[in-house]
């Protein structure tokens, strides 16, 4: 290996990483928040590159059925909750149409929108407005009323709700794989690397939201109440922060960071309906170098889970995942020695 090879690695590395590093920030996030290790995090990433890749076709994407259904069962969710506090009606109403208002609008333009064959910025803003509204709603069908379950079964949940959501990929997207047009076709130069527009925008979009997400939970009211969530869940309920809706909004931000990962990495890579699974298990990779726990590690983490696979697919192809997933096996010793376990309250 000479130093051009090693730049090209290194640098698929790092683009990959940079992917990585946004999926490994949503599980950190929804852990510290809803104690969730949230397996269908990549999900979320299939779900995203396959809605725009249809979108490309000029077909409705089944994700506008799947995001209505959910709306429903939400607003059923709703009336049973409010029947049985007794809310009054008109509450009761209000919070069904909070609930339906979104997907019931975003479903309608996608609808409209699809067969007209719009720019692919404005495609993929679409895609972004109808996989977001995924988390939220999970959150509250699936997570909500287990809200102070163990991590446990919490996690069996996730496994559940990982099974499910394949599933539904398979059934609305098929076993076809798609791969989208890059977002910018431009190729540039320096020394030895081939630097194209895609990467560059891989690397700013991921670098603009981590520093989005850093000033939003380090200057924001409601970031600073997530924190607070995170760190005691009982105080921070005592002091009139909901963890419901505390798990809501984490939930909704994961899912808006999966969609844009997914639209990131569709021109780099064909995404068939199952390759969420592969590529959110890197992120968590990286999460668990962090503890699931500390955000900047969780990036460098990242960083280091996408150099170690590039580098690892040049040594040895066939077993770069392999290597990958090995890796996490010392860490979680180390943490297993300097932490000990203690029994969960």
């Amino acid at each position: 290996m000479d130093l051009s090879i090693a730049g090209i690695l290194a640098l698929d590395g790092l683009t990959n990483g940079a992917v990585y590093a946004l999926l490994a920030l949503a599980t950190v996030l929804l852990f510290a928040v809803t104690r969730v290790i949230f397996i269908p995090q990549g999900e979320f990433v299939a779900f995203g590159a396959l809605t725009l890749a249809l979108f490309q076709t000029g077909k409705v994407p089944g994700t506008v059925w799947f995001l209505l259904a959910l709306a429903v069962l939400a607003a059923l969710a709703d009336v049973v909750e409010g029947w049985r506090q007794r809310l009054p009606p008109a509450r009761v109403v209000l919070r069904v149409v909070r609930t339906l208002a979104w997907p019931v609008v975003a479903s309608a333009v996608a609808w409209w929108a699809a067969p007209k064959g719009f720019p692919l910025v404005v495609q993929a803003l679409l895609t972004l407005a109808l996989v977001t509204p995924f988390g939220g709603l999970i959150y509250r069908l699936a997570y909500e009323s287990l809200a102070d379950a163990s991590v446990l079964v919490l996690l069996i949940v996730s496994v559940g709700v990982h099974f499910a959501l394949v599933g539904l990929g398979l059934y609305f997207f098929g076993a076809e794989g798609f791969r989208n047009p890059s977002f910018w076709d431009q190729r540039f130069s320096a020394g030895t690397l081939a630097v194209t527009g895609q990467t560059l925008i891989i690397f700013m979009a991921s670098f603009a939201l981590i520093v989005m997400l850093w000033l939003f939970f380090e200057r924001t009211l409601t970031g600073k109440a997530l924190r607070a969530t995170a760190v005691n869940r009982v105080g921070a309920r005592l002091m009139g922060i909901s963890s419901s809706g505390a798990g809501r909004l984490a939930f909704t931000m994961a899912a808006f960071i999966g969609a844009l990962s997914g639209l990131l990495i569709g021109p780099t890579t064909t995404v068939f309906y199952d390759s969420g699974f592969l590529i959110g298990l890197k992120g968590f990779v990286a999460a668990v170098f962090a503890g699931l726990a500390s955000y900047p590690l969780a990036l460098a983490g990242a960083l280091g889970v996408g150099l170690l696979e590039s580098f690892g697919s040049f040594w040895a192809s066939s077993f770069k995942e392999v290597i990958v997933f090995s890796s996490i096996l010392p860490v979680l010793l180390w943490r297993s020695l300097r932490d000990p376990h203690s029994e969960e309250h």
